[in-house]
């Protein structure tokens, strides 16, 4: 799992995004939101702070998920991340 954390901080860094991510974190949060979701696709939101979220879209299947994209909002920046590219 840890090359997957560290595709994921890769992946948010090659948009120009400097926060700071952890592969790790940011995977318990995605997955928290496909939790005890039925088949299909959705998007999310999920509130870090009062300036950091994420916005995304991911098909959830039997048992496991394809998350498509995030677009990070930090402050007033987005950073797309294309997670199919």
């Amino acid at each position: 799992m840890e090359e997957l954390y560290q595709l994921i901080e890769e992946k948010i860094k090659s948009t120009g995004y400097h926060g700071e991510i952890d592969g790790c974190e940011f995977y318990d949060d995605i997955s928290n939101e496909a939790e005890d979701q039925e088949k299909g696709t959705y998007v999310f939101i999920v509130k870090k702070s009062d300036t950091l979220s994420y916005k995304g879209c991911m098909t959830i299947m039997e048992d496991q998920f394809d998350l498509h994209y995030v677009d990070i909002h930090d402050g007033d920046e987005v950073y797309h991340v294309d997670f199919n590219a």
